[in-house]
């Protein structure tokens, strides 16, 4: 029950059922300090006095209201108006999550429907294993899902937005769309350099790199860039030394993976190139990684992990010292699974988005003890499906991003 105190200005009060009973007096509630909202406004000072949740201390109330998943806060705003403030801004929710240290992973993902070919953002709450949107990306109503690169600063639940494509003309893009977790917003960056689509990208010690990718005309480009998020400007780096689009690209051991992937009938062999942002210099990727590299990467433990395309999308790990891939213990990529699909990866924990935005989390485990004199790490991984609620049977995803919010 609300506790409330009469205003000094009162007028005559009506008995239940006189049928000229209005809604005064007016009631206001009590106004006590309180650190939970840091009032700036009358009507927020107008809602204090009310305990969060009675019989429980206002700090304890708010850890409580805090781990509410996304999903639930529209139907918990109307429970009262002290809920409705922290629950109905998106800012002062998560600014309040940062303070007191909550880090719960979330899966974005980038999908498309498949009739349309709108495309949108989902949420996975991968605590709650509840789904949620965000607001749309302010760009062009027809673009080509596959044309965007995206990367993220994890810890500080940041999504970034690169490049793409307009799909009725061709044509590359050459914007960048940042979204914050905390501000539930986008903003726009500083255009690339260069307009580019279906590029390698990828965050080394906090900076944005971009690779290769289809030009304006069509034709691959050498040319490659880096953001510094904190300044906002990109700057060129070293040229790669080949005209390359890219497939997939990956980060490992501070260095920039970037391979083509192999191409219809197969007969030649995939190109790959190797970036050292220390030296600024590009190398040829070794013959063993880029031929091997058949499907979407993470990397995982330090190590360099595919979810191949082929071989019944078995899970394969890359051994640098053999320049030789192996086999990972355990099942396939489960059935509910298809293709095409988005992969990333959270400590030992790699997610597999598929069709209908089904999700697989493969769970990895090193077989080796840190013990053993066997230099050669092997790994098992154990395969549960998240599936996803009927409303996003039509969705297609293109590309996904583990944050922390």
């Amino acid at each position: 029950m609300q506790r409330v105190r009469l205003s000094s200005q009162q007028a005559p009060v009506h008995k239940l059922g006189d049928s000229q009973i209005t809604l005064s007096p007016k009631f206001r509630l009590a106004v006590i300090q309180s650190s939970l909202l840091n009032p700036s406004s009358e009507f927020e000072l107008s809602i204090q006095g009310e305990p969060l949740i009675p019989g429980l201390p206002d700090d304890v109330a708010l850890n409580c209201l805090l781990r509410l998943p996304v999903e639930s806060h529209a139907a918990c705003r109307a429970v009262c108006k002290r809920w409705h403030l922290l629950l109905g801004n998106k800012e002062r929710f998560f600014t309040r999550r940062k303070e007191l240290g909550f880090k719960d992973p979330w899966l974005f993902v980038l999908a498309f429907h498949k009739c349309t070919g709108k495309i949108q953002w989902q949420v996975l709450d991968l605590t709650h294993f509840s789904w949620h949107t965000i607001p749309a990306m302010p760009c062009k109503d027809k673009v080509c899902p596959h044309g965007f690169r995206c990367v993220s600063l994890p810890h500080e639940g940041t999504l970034f937005v690169c490049g793409g494509m307009v799909s009725d003309v061709d044509c590359p893009l050459d914007s960048v769309l940042k979204y914050e977790v905390k501000r539930n917003r986008w903003t726009v960056l500083n255009n690339m350099n260069s307009a580019r689509s279906f590029f390698a990208s990828g965050v080394i010690n906090g900076m944005i790199y971009v690779a290769g990718g289809n030009s304006a005309d069509l034709f691959e480009l050498d040319s490659a860039e880096v953001l510094d998020p904190t300044m906002g400007s990109w700057h060129p780096i070293a040229n790669m030394g080949t005209n390359m689009a890219s497939y997939d690209s990956a980060v490992l051991n501070g260095k920039l993976l970037v391979t083509e992937g192999w191409l219809w009938p197969f007969f030649v062999s995939p190109r790959g190139q190797v970036y050292d942002p220390s030296t600024n210099n590009w190398e040829s990727m070794a013959v063993g990684l880029r031929e091997g590299w058949t499907g979407s990467s993470v990397v995982v433990y330090g190590r360099l992990f595919v979810v191949s395309e082929l071989e019944r999308m078995k899970l394969k790990v890359y051994d640098q010292d053999s320049d030789s891939w192996d086999a990972i213990e355990g099942p396939p990529l489960p059935e509910q699974i298809c293709k095409p699909f988005a992969v990333n990866a959270c400590e030992n924990r790699i997610y597999v988005v598929g069709r209908n935005l089904h999700v697989a989390v493969g769970y990895i485990s090193s077989l080796n003890p840190p013990s053993s004199s066997d230099k050669k790490s092997n790994f098992s991984v154990r395969w549960h499906v998240i599936d996803a609620p009927g409303r996003l049977s039509d969705l297609t995803p293109s590309s996904s991003q583990v944050l922390y919010a």
